[in-house]
């Protein structure tokens, strides 16, 4: 059986749900423990498009690139708006292997 209502979108639900369990917990800095370092402003407004993006209904990594693009998502390494596939495979190995580095040199919770 299909449907055609849609669920409202949801920004981040792994965050929600943390919120919902941990309200009483005395670590929120935990939510974040896998960071060595906070996400840069660049890092920060990619993440937060991918989520709508994605909770928009995009499936896959071209049509997270087309999107990105028209929404004119600066990349975070190489400044670029001119969003594809390859540059959203380099620019989150990227991303990732500095979130790395941060790690294995600060420890998690920033």
């Amino acid at each position: 059986m299909t449907t055609d209502r849609q669920l409202p979108p949801r920004a981040d639900a792994f965050q929600d749900r943390l919120a919902e369990v941990g309200a009483g917990n005395a670590r929120p800095e935990l939510s974040h423990q896998s960071r060595g370092r906070p996400l840069s402003e660049a890092e920060d407004a990619l993440a937060g498009a991918m989520m709508e993006i994605y909770a928009d209904g995009a499936a896959d990594v071209p049509a997270l690139a087309a999107a990105l693009a028209e929404r004119g998502i600066v990349a975070p390494i190489s400044g670029r708006t001119d969003w594809d596939a390859p540059l959203v495979a380099e620019e989150l190995a990227a991303i990732n292997a500095d979130m790395d580095e941060a790690y294995r040199e600060n420890g998690f919770g920033a």
